[in-house]
């Protein structure tokens, strides 16, 4: 098998990992970004790899054609993994800014795949458990809900249109998925599909970042929450209490390119819960200067309820052979390096 793959977002917290891994497993990898400035800060980061490492500049990846040139190689890539995101949350103004681009930017790379690059054999695609859980139902149930890859968020195109910004933002991640799957379907391209779902996406970075502000949304939300806040204050809601540690996610990215048996398979990838309360026990153990910073709620109990749902990972472990790290390896790790980023920042 050719080791020569595209990589899309490669700057990214997630994509960083990646490519992280991808570099370490001997893979050739261009790098998809957004500009020559980030092209520069990989390249910067990962110095040691530069005969396996190129660039290519995709200012806005919605466009028709946005990426005809960058599919393009000699010897061609045999797989593409896309995780990119076409837009962040904090700019969108109507709710169709969620969902247009992002169906874009999943079906305009597909189709450049499928017409200046025959010869990749697989895409995997970075999607969601956002696609997967149904947000209006309870979070406890009895009997527990254990979510499968068969589950699908069940919101309709014209209800996420008129919905909150955090039901458009979940609704464009499914039908950006099922563009992708309907794509397959009724183009037949040469290549199979992979679709990747994760929760909650926390974990120490890979990539350079100098200030607190410029962390990534999952774990600013660790450093908000819980480790620039007071012993007091209340222990924030537990919102989707399933998350996978990014180093997991990013391995579970890389053997979805080289196990034949993954092609044509949507795979949710889940580590386990972890309520405010385990992140809060977890970091005011580990770390004697949050004492005074970190919420300690209710340490002896479980911030969640009995029969809170849970989403299967079955199908990863068994199909990708993936282990996951502990809640200490993710949090501990994550939380010094937050601080130390605070430190810098100030």
């Amino acid at each position: 098998m050719s080791r020569r793959v595209l990589l899309t977002g490669a700057n990214g917290f997630l994509g960083s990992h990646i490519l992280s891994e991808l570099l370490n497993n001997g893979f050739f990898v261009r790098g998809v970004v957004r500009s020559q400035s980030k092209a520069d800060q990989i390249a910067k980061d990962f110095p040691s790899f530069k005969s396996q490492l190129d660039f290519g500049i995709v200012p806005d990846m919605t466009v028709p054609g946005a990426f005809d040139k960058v599919v393009k190689a000699t010897p061609p890539f045999d797989a593409v993994l896309h995780q990119a995101s076409p837009f962040l949350f904090s700019v969108i103004g109507s709710n169709s800014e969620f969902l247009d681009p992002a169906v874009k930017g999943t079906t305009e790379i597909l189709k450049a795949i499928k017409a200046h690059a025959p010869e990749v054999k697989r895409v995997i695609y970075t999607s969601s458990c956002a696609a997967v859980l149904n947000f209006d139902a309870p979070v406890e149930t009895t009997p527990q809900k254990v979510y499968t890859e068969e589950d699908w968020y069940p919101i309709t195109y014209s209800q996420a249109l008129v919905g909150s910004k955090a039901e458009a933002y979940r609704a464009s991640k499914k039908f950006a998925e099922l563009a992708a799957w309907d794509f397959v379907k009724t183009e037949k391209p040469n290549f199979d599909f992979v679709s990747l779902n994760p929760p909650m996406i926390y974990g120490p970075l890979k990539h350079t970042v100098s200030n607190i502000k410029d962390v990534n949304e999952s774990n600013a939300r660790i450093y908000s929450n819980f480790i620039n806040s007071k012993k007091d204050a209340p222990l924030p809601p537990n919102g989707v209490h399933m998350y996978v540690d990014v180093r997991d996610l990013a391995v579970a990215h890389v053997r979805a390119v080289t196990t034949p048996e993954a092609g044509g398979q949507r795979i949710i990838v889940s580590s386990k819960k972890a309520s405010s309360q385990d992140i809060s026990n977890i970091l005011r153990k580990s770390f004697p200067e949050l004492e005074e910073r970190t919420p300690i709620g209710t340490p002896e109990t479980d911030s969640l309820p009995e029969g809170a749902y849970t989403i299967s990972n079955e199908k990863v472990k068994k199909l990708l052979g993936l282990d996951f790290r502990s809640d200490e390896e993710c949090f501990v790790e994550l939380g010094r390096q937050l601080l130390e980023i605070e430190k810098a920042s100030v």
